[in-house]
Parts: C-alpha cells; sequence; structure tokens
C-alpha cells in the first residue's frame, strides 16, 4: 500500500487510502502500529457494531478495541468531528464563547500537539492529553439532510466561500488513544456526600483545571468536569481511602481528590472546543504574521522541499504544488520557499471574517488566522459574462477570454519584473469539490490542456471550481517585513476620486498612463476599469509615490489584461 508523508498545519501525518477508498492519516504515535488502523482491524461493520461502546456526551463518541494484531489489542476512542455544526452550549458558556466553532479535524489535532509539546507558557507545567493517533476520511459523501450540520451554516458557508463546501458534508473520524481512568464527577460516586456538596466540589475541580490550562495558554469552550480524567491507578486509592474506618473518610476523599487535580495528575479531554487563550493567540499570530513576511522576502531562494510538497512552473512562475487535505484541493503557492505553503491551506482563510470587495465578482478581504491580510477571488475562467455582467459588452473579453489563474499570475510576475507595480500574487487554489455550473467558454481549457501538475493531471480543469489569493496591498513586500507598523492602505481610483484624494481628471489620466505602459511592453491593458487600480495612502492621507515623485499606481485585477500576439 502506497504511503505518503504530509505535513497540515505543522503535523507530519502518513496518508495511506484504506481498503474500502478511504483517506487514513496516521500522526507518529500511531505510526509504529499502522496495522492496528487498517480498516479491518477496527472499523469493519460486524466488528465495529459488536464491540463499540457509546461514551457520554453530546457528540457521536465510541471506544472501541481493535483486533489483535501481532499479540497486541489497542483500545481507541473515536469520535465524528463536528466541524460546521452548531456549538451547543449553555447560556453562560454562549455569552463567553459567541462565535465558538468546532475544530476542523486538522486544527484540533495541531492544537493537541502543540499542548503536547509543551512550547507556551511555564515549562514546570504540562498538561496530559489523549494521544492523537489517526485521521480517517470515509470515501462517502454525505447529504446536507444526513450530515447533521446546520443547513443555515452550510448556506452560509456556500454564500461565503462558493465552490469549496463539500469538504462539510464529508465525514471525518478522529482517532484518540484510550485513557483508562474516571472523570471527576464519576468518581463522586464513591464518595459518600450529598449532592449539594459534589456539585460545589465539581466546580471548585473543573475551575483548578480551567486555570491550568489558562496559564499554558489555553482553554476549552464547553469545560466541564467530564472532560477531566483522573488515572485508574489513583482511583483505586480514592476507592481504598473510603473503605477507611475512620470516622469521616470522605473528607479524605476529598482532600486527595483536589491534591491529585493541585499536583496536575489528572489529563483532559475532549478538544472539538480547544482554543488558544486570546493573549497566546495574539503572540501565535503575530509570531507567524513575523514569520510570512520573512518568508516572502526570500521566496523565490531554492530550498530542499519536504516530502509532501512538488515543485512546478507554469508560463514561468515558479510555484509549490502539494493537497489541501482537508478539501481534497489541490494548492499552488508562489515560490519555492516550503514555509509558505501552510499559510495558504484553505482552514486558514476561508472561515475567517471577510468583507465583500466588489458588487459584480466574488471577490473577498479578509485577515487569515495567522493575522496575515488577504484578498481572495473565484476566478472567473471559462466563463462568458452575458447581461450586465462586468465584461458582457466588452468585445476584447469575447476575443481573447477571461485569463485563467495560471495567466493572470504569470502576467502579475512578468508586469512586477518590469517594473510595472502590481499587487503581489501568493497562490492559487483547486476546489475538492466538483463545479456545478457548465463552462460557457472552453478556450482556456483547451490551450491549458498539456500544461500538468507533478501528478501528470491538466493544472486548468474544467470541472473545478479555482481562487486566486493575492496579498491586500499595503506596501511593498521588502518595506513592509521592516516597517510592520505604519502601513498603507490601499483604495481604488474610483473611490479615490469619490473620497477626494485624487480628482476626476487625475483618476482618468492615472488610468490611461497604465494602459499606455502596458501597450509599450506589449499587453492590452485598454478594458481595465478605474477599480482594476489601486493607491496606497496612508494614515495621514499622502499618497505612496514613485521614484519620479508621481503617485504609484498599482494593478490588481488581471483576468482582463492580455498579451498583444506578435
Amino acid at each position: 500500500m502506497k504511503k505518503n508523508l504530509v505535513n497540515v498545519l505543522g503535523v507530519v501525518y502518513v496518508h495511506t487510502k484504506t481498503s474500502d477508498g478511504g483517506d487514513l492519516y496516521l500522526t507518529r504515535f500511531a505510526e509504529k502500529r499502522s496495522k492496528h488502523f487498517e480498516i479491518e482491524n477496527w472499523y469493519e461493520t460486524n466488528w465495529f457494531n459488536k464491540h463499540k461502546l457509546r461514551l457520554m456526551g453530546t457528540s457521536s463518541v465510541y471506544k472501541v478495541p481493535t483486533k489483535e494484531v501481532d499479540g497486541l489489542i489497542l483500545d481507541l476512542v473515536v469520535k465524528n468531528c463536528r466541524v460546521g455544526e452548531d456549538v451547543p452550549l449553555d447560556t453562560h458558556t454562549l455569552q463567553e464563547f459567541c462565535d465558538a466553532e468546532f475544530n476542523s479535524p486538522w486544527e484540533e489535532f495541531a492544537l493537541v500537539m502543540e499542548l503536547m509539546d509543551n512550547l507556551y507558557g511555564p515549562q514546570e507545567m504540562r498538561i496530559n492529553t489523549q494521544l492523537p493517533m489517526a485521521i480517517y476520511v470515509p470515501p462517502e459523501v454525505m447529504q446536507a439532510w444526513q450530515s447533521g450540520r446546520s443547513g443555515a451554516r452550510i448556506n452560509r458557508i456556500r454564500a461565503k466561500h462558493p465552490g469549496i463546501d463539500l469538504d462539510i458534508l464529508k465525514q471525518y473520524k478522529l482517532i484518540y488513544e484510550w485513557i483508562t481512568g474516571l472523570n471527576i464527577k464519576e468518581i463522586f460516586a464513591y464518595i459518600d456526600i450529598n449532592t449539594d456538596e459534589m456539585i460545589r466540589h465539581l466546580k471548585i475541580l473543573d475551575a483548578a483545571a480551567h486555570k491550568d490550562l489558562n496559564k499554558k495558554g489555553y482553554l476549552v469552550a464547553d469545560m466541564k468536569p467530564e472532560h477531566v480524567i483522573i488515572s485508574e491507578a489513583e482511583v483505586e486509592n480514592i476507592k481504598e481511602i473510603g473503605l477507611s474506618e475512620k470516622k469521616n473518610p470522605e473528607k479524605d476523599q476529598v482532600d486527595y481528590l483536589y491534591q491529585l487535580i493541585n499536583d496536575g495528575n489528572y489529563s483532559i479531554i475532549d478538544y472539538e472546543l480547544l482554543l488558544r487563550t486570546p493573549e497566546h493567540e495574539e503572540a501565535v499570530k503575530n509570531s507567524r504574521r513575523y514569520s510570512y513576511l520573512d518568508d516572502q522576502r526570500h521566496r523565490f531562494e531554492p530550498a530542499s522541499l519536504p516530502a509532501h510538497l512538488s515543485s512546478a512552473e507554469i508560463f514561468g512562475v515558479p510555484y509549490l504544488y502539494g493537497h489541501a487535505e482537508s478539501t481534497g484541493g489541490r494548492l499552488w503557492v508562489v515560490g519555492r520557499n516550503p514555509h509558505l505553503f501552510d499559510y495558504f491551506l484553505p482552514e486558514r482563510w476561508r472561515k475567517t471574517p471577510s468583507i465583500k470587495l466588489s458588487e459584480v465578482k466574488e471577490v473577498f478581504y479578509t485577515i487569515t488566522k495567522d493575522n496575515i491580510h488577504l484578498v481572495w477571488e473565484t476566478s472567473r475562467v471559462g466563463e462568458m459574462p452575458i447581461g450586465d455582467e462586468e465584461g458582457s459588452r466588452d468585445p476584447k473579453v469575447r476575443q481573447y477570454g477571461i485569463n485563467s489563474p495560471f495567466e493572470e499570475f504569470a502576467i502579475a510576475h512578468t508586469l512586477n519584473r518590469l517594473g510595472i507595480p502590481t499587487v503581489y500574487v501568493r497562490a492559487i487554489y483547486m476546489t475538492g469539490s466538483k463545479k456545478i455550473e457548465a463552462s460557457t467558454d472552453v478556450r482556456k481549457y483547451e490551450s491549458h490542456k498539456d500544461f500538468l501538475d507533478p501528478e501528470g493531471k491538466p493544472v486548468l480543469q474544467e470541472n473545478h471550481n479555482y481562487i486566486t489569493i493575492r496579498g491586500y496591498y499595503n506596501g511593498p513586500d521588502q518595506w513592509v517585513a521592516e516597517n510592520r507598523d505604519a502601513l498603507y492602505t490601499p483604495v481604488d481610483l474610483s473611490k479615490a476620486s469619490e473620497k477626494g484624494i485624487i480628482n476626476e481628471s487625475q483618476c482618468r489620466m492615472n488610468l490611461d498612463t497604465v494602459k499606455a505602459e502596458l501597450q509599450v511592453h506589449g499587453y492590452d491593458g485598454s478594458s481595465l476599469k478605474p477599480n482594476d487600480l489601486l493607491l496606497a495612502v496612508d494614515d495621514n492621507g499622502e499618497i505612496m509615490k514613485n521614484r519620479s515623485g508621481e503617485p504609484q499606481v498599482i494593478i490588481c485585477n488581471f483576468e482582463l489584461i492580455w498579451k498583444i500576439p506578435r
């Protein structure tokens, strides 16, 4: 069976196809026991249904043993990931975490691994967790009504992020190692105290565990006593104390339980609502953003690649190519720096709050989970605008067709080299889901058919949507990396004219100047409009100038710029 190493959000997995056509991702903890995780040894229908034990909670969580392999049986916890579902929180929690969302399987494992690696907070403290073993993705795609996920939430995601929603109709099964022991609520079954006293102690103990988690820079949005596990050996000690002939052994039992919590002798389970504290999140975001800016400065420098990435060159632009495992999509990241790849995985930007930048096109501005300002746009390649759509009356659109994402990036790449400023193009994402609407202009698919990805498939496929990702222009890359506080704000020429930053005559002059410069270098930019060009404005309303002292005009739309045939 073919095995591949993949890296998702910093966690390395061994990826294999399962015998039923699904996908299995093994962490470093499961790799040495890989036979136990073959479908036949734990998820075969009769075995699973006969041996599974439903665990308490609102989600579908089961304890199940594997079959005996090499003389060993593993006890596993198998849970269905609830990403995309409504979070059933109580009123108090809902007020505190009103924006809580279930983690994707990749985010959940990455956070648990991060917590286990003890990289944040007091080094002498450790939070014990279950071992994350594997992620299993069955081959079937569910219908929305089967998934149990919110129809309104699915529609909202579809509206905001066209073409990338089918991943939430896949089932993801997260597999953890079973921890022997009892949660602190179950332990009170062996302590002879009344219900009111038990509830009081549970609140204090739960809060103490949550406080420890906070010290390490994490919290759980629905933290409860059932998430705090005491080991089997310590549970036996508590039972033993209860058999004491002392007058009030229950006091000693409670004291012993408090001591265990205070000493950190417990484990935390259930991580679907695990997240970083605001302080930790801010520190990580800042660190990631600073690293990102430095990596972008060196994006074209050759570097050795990890096994899950390949290098590619399309129309003269170098890319890093790899899979977006969470959606089944494909990703091309501009440059040769492998550190950049994770920043553009769809789970880093597709669910972050966004602002729509166009009335007629799917263009959005967002700040990613790594605190990076990006603009993403659904490519219109294969479309022929009709009616009142932008470009519908433009004869050049009918003559040349709308550029593919790869043509757009090649044009931007070349123009920058020629000294014509453009926004920075960062990545191209091909959705894993199939495109519903048929293409009305297939010329680009025909002209691109000989351009293949490292797996031998055409880079431009008619049955998939493409999303282009570019930088939100706040200054030249080199300058931004060195001046991370006082950045520019981009304003298109139309809005700049409306706001009085420039007058209407200056707007037309800047547009005509750019078109003329493109013509000199062999490009037809006659279809560009004022909102396809940007000015960069600082906090004082001053426009960024070029070397000649004139306003620097930056091109931000490349789908309607064409290389003039020789």
